[in-house]
């Protein structure tokens, strides 16, 4: 189980729990094609991005395996809110999790991912104490990837055409850390 301290506090950043008032924040980003370009899902509507966030907004904690959470990623100074970082909990018996992190354009090339999936780690191995938390990409999203080895995760595998998103075939690279990597770098 995770109950996060809030808000948690990085160098240049507050991570904290969605509120209703994040909506016009979130969809600034959620509607862009840019954004959604390498994710499962298209471009949201306003209506869309509403009943994502209810449900984001009603998760401050995991519990159980299966869940997620999901957390605005705010600028300290000045608070704006430069996207979400989220971390998956899959297995309790496997001791395994997921991060992935979504940012609006404007605060891309500021390592604002890195710094906010580094506390995502962070709450996976040391909070619900996780054994192996990875992080998956589009093999196009070479973005995503430098984030990963800025972590410290290791490149695992490159899945070759073995998903169809948006109909059409894309790789997947996935990325790990267990938590003997993770202690060897804090």
């Amino acid at each position: 189980m995770l109950k996060p301290a809030y808000p948690i506090e990085t160098p240049r950043l507050i991570l904290r729990p969605y509120e209703a008032g994040d909506l016009h924040a979130v969809h600034a980003f959620q509607s862009l094609p840019e954004v959604t370009r390498y994710l499962y899902w298209g471009p949201r509507d306003l209506a869309e991005v509403r009943e994502s966030l209810e449900k984001k907004i009603q998760v401050t904690e995991l519990t159980d395996e299966g869940q997620a959470l999901a957390l605005a990623v705010c600028e300290r100074e000045g608070g704006a809110l430069a996207g979400e970082c989220l971390l998956f909990w899959h297995s309790r018996e496997h001791r395994q999790g997921e991060i992935g992190y979504i940012l609006h354009p404007a605060f891309h090339g500021k390592g604002y991912a890195t710094e906010a999936t580094r506390e995502m780690l962070r709450l996976g191995f040391e909070g619900l104490g996780l054994h192996r938390i990875a992080a998956r990409c589009d093999g196009r999203n070479t973005a995503s990837t430098k984030v990963m080895a800025r972590l410290g995760m290791r490149k695992e595998a490159h899945l070759v055409e073995n998903e169809m998103v948006k109909d059409e075939w894309t790789d997947e690279i996935i990325y790990a850390m267990l938590r003997r990597e993770w202690d060897e770098l804090v």
